[in-house]
């Protein structure tokens, strides 16, 4: 049996790249959680995301995530991303 390992990102970047850059991550796939922190590292949005949902499911995630990003100069962005872990031996 396999072993997964979360392995987490942290990006900064400014409010008008934000959701450009997301949907590039989530096209790459293996994404676990999305979590939009402000510059004070408060956390604003944490979407959790899981095998097939992706879509019309994500069509409001996007705007709110845009509402978001045009309000703030900077977020960070953290990915947890699920790695296969080889197997031992």
């Amino acid at each position: 049996m396999e072993e997964k390992e979360i392995r987490r990102e942290e990006f900064t970047l400014k409010g008008e790249e934000v959701v450009a850059f997301l949907k590039k991550i989530v096209h790459e796939g293996n994404i676990r959680r999305i979590i939009i922190k402000n510059e004070e590292k408060k956390t604003l949005i944490e979407i959790p995301l899981t095998l097939g949902v992706i879509g019309a499911f994500l069509l409001p995630v996007w705007a709110a995530i845009g509402a978001i990003a045009a309000l703030a100069a900077k977020l960070t962005i953290v990915i947890e991303k699920v790695e296969e872990k080889p197997p031992a031996g």
